[in-house]
């Protein structure tokens, strides 16, 4: 059917007949059909597909009369209402109900992969994990392959291991260096990660090296690798470093490699970004012992360092000089402070350098606790992989996994082109600047369905029915970042709020709509009813059943809101 998203998948998980609250659909919903049906009792098949054109914005040569009428079969199919002959009026057309109905199955994003994927990876915003190894906490938590399948799961693209030698150095393990995480072999994690990296889509896979070995264990890593991943692993043809990286198109179903190369006769490459998170900033006491060692293994690392797609790098000295741009392509590696500070005294820099170049944000050390910051700072300045701590639940992983709900979920979200454009005397963008207002994004929110069906009925409150609202944030460039929240329905399982909101926008390419229910409690904290985070750039205008998720980032079975939402 085109581009449509409508894909009859849609209608397969929803089987239930929906009672509103007493007073049935909102007023919106009554005028819109009236509209549409032309104020008979029944909405037919043409007018049908002139909603979903005219009002829902589908593209009109995307829904032909007959993929209206396949919806609508499919529908009648699902909702045979009491009797055969009620079967046949579906088809003909939509009842009031029937259409309230049919609203609560309307998707807000689209569905399918529809960015350009043939520019080079520096392009693009990366889902990116850091850590990637940990169950839980930075310090004492199991390292274990089951998060790493979790993130590739979930559509994540850039793992990150670290790698120490076993106690008897003739074994590669993965661990956070210098803490009490327990180890899990390096040979497991690459296994789980053939196995799982394009389940969620079949862009490149990169996996990042924070490396602490000798020579002679970099060698036994670069045939593990060759050994586990064979012709999946791509790596360039050339000895030489590129001049520019190869595209996501390019590299489907491929797995890439990227860390800090060795240096040719001397021991394990530097540290310091495990120093950084360590908070030790003493070289490893391995390196010492490895230097001599070194020497005999001249020829090892030529082969690990064959591998490495993507060469990366830690600024030494002048944070300025780390962000000039060469004529190789490179990665640079900065903690979310560095970040800031460079952003604060380098904005443009930064920029210049993410035009062409891959900028890897992580956590500062002292998130033990595997929480994380702000990622709209790296994504304003052009960084490709923002890392996240994903074992948390923290509001800030719920921005970055709205973030790459983009593009289908596939894990690449190209940047827009203001990030990458230099003007006619080299200038770029400056984040600095605020802008005028590029569009305006109208948010109604009507009501909210299925807390009965998914939490007890004491679940918020023991007595009576939940009291609940939604508050609608816009997380975005500072100018942007605005918050807004509905009334507190009271006693209520089915609430109808019925409230509009307003957005200006300078900078929607990079705007998350971040949609929240709460239950108002007097006397503790308000209870969590779910959340969801919509990248703006991607939302389908018109009436549509936003689904709401837990903390974790799981959707719950039945929990929906109808809203409505309007670019002016």
């Amino acid at each position: 059917m085109g581009d449509s998203s409508y894909n009859y998948k849609m209608f397969k998980c929803f089987n239930r007949k929906f009672k509103a609250s007493e007073g049935g659909p909102p007023p919106d919903v009554k005028a819109i059909f009236s509209k549409f049906a032309q104020d008979g009792d029944l909405m037919s098949v043409d007018q049908f597909r002139s909603f979903l054109v005219e009002h829902q914005g589908e593209p009109a040569d995307a829904v032909t009369l007959s993929d209206a009428h396949g919806i609508l079969q499919e529908f009648s199919r699902l909702h045979p209402g009491e009797a055969a002959h009620h079967h046949q009026q579906h088809v003909r057309g939509l009842t009031l109900e029937d259409f309230f109905n049919f609203l609560f199955l309307e998707e807000p994003m689209k569905k399918q992969i529809h960015h350009d994927m043939t520019a080079p990876i520096s392009h693009y915003f990366i889902y990116t994990g850091h850590n990637s190894y940990l169950t839980g906490n930075q310090l004492s938590s199991d390292c274990s392959d089951v998060p790493i399948i979790k993130a590739l799961e979930k559509g994540v693209k850039v793992i990150e291991l670290d790698l120490w030698p076993n106690s008897a150095k003739d074994d590669v393990q993965v661990l956070h260096g210098r803490t009490l995480t327990t180890p899990v072999t390096l040979v497991k994690c690459l296994k789980s990660i053939k196995e799982h990296a394009f389940v969620k889509s079949p862009y490149p896979v990169v996996i990042t090296f924070e490396d602490h070995l000798t020579p002679k264990l970099q060698a036994k890593v670069a045939e593990m690798v060759i050994q586990t991943f064979g012709d999946t692993l791509y790596y360039p043809e050339a000895e030489d470093q590129m001049v520019e990286f190869p595209s996501p198109e390019s590299l489907k179903n491929r797995i890439i490699i990227s860390t800090k190369p060795p240096k040719e006769g001397s021991g394990s490459k530097d540290s310091s970004e495990e120093d950084e998170k360590s908070g030790s900033d003493d070289e490893p006491a391995i390196d010492k012992a490895n230097a001599a060692e070194a020497k005999s293994f001249q020829q090892s690392a030529p082969e690990y360092k064959r591998l490495i797609t993507i060469h990366a790098g830690k600024p030494s000295g002048e944070l300025k000089d780390a962000l000039a741009v060469g004529d190789k392509v490179r990665r640079l590696s900065l903690s979310e402070q560095k970040l800031e500070k460079a952003a604060e005294d380098h904005g443009t820099d930064v920029l210049r350098f993410t035009s062409k170049n891959i900028l890897r944000v992580y956590p500062k050390g002292t998130r033990f606790t595997s929480s994380n910051y702000k990622p709209h700072v790296g994504w304003m300045h052009g960084a490709q992989m923002v890392a996240f701590n994903m074992q948390g639940n923290d509001k800030y992983n719920w921005l970055m996994h709205g973030m790459f709900r983009a593009n289908g979920g596939c894990g690449y979200v190209k940047k827009p082109d203001f990030l990458m454009h230099k003007g006619p005397n080299d200038e770029v963008f400056d984040p600095k600047k605020t802008l005028t207002v590029k569009k305006t994004l109208k948010v109604k929110v009507y009501m909210g369905t299925g807390w009965h069906l998914d939490f007890s009925r004491t679940h918020f409150d023991s007595f009576s029915p939940p009291d609940f609202y939604t508050k609608v944030y816009i997380v975005g460039v500072p100018a942007d970042c605005g918050k807004q929240k509905t009334k507190i329905i009271e006693d209520e399982w089915l609430p109808v709020w019925d409230e509009e909101f307003t957005f200006h926008l300078t900078i929607p390419e990079l705007a998350i709509l971040r949609i929240e229910v709460r239950e108002y409690d007097r006397s503790e904290k308000d209870d969590f009813g779910g959340q969801n985070c919509l990248p703006v750039s991607e939302l389908k205008p018109g009436i549509r059943a936003v689904p709401l998720y837990d903390k974790k980032g799981e959707k719950f079975k039945s929990v929906k809101l109808l809203m409505r939402f309007q670019f002016v």
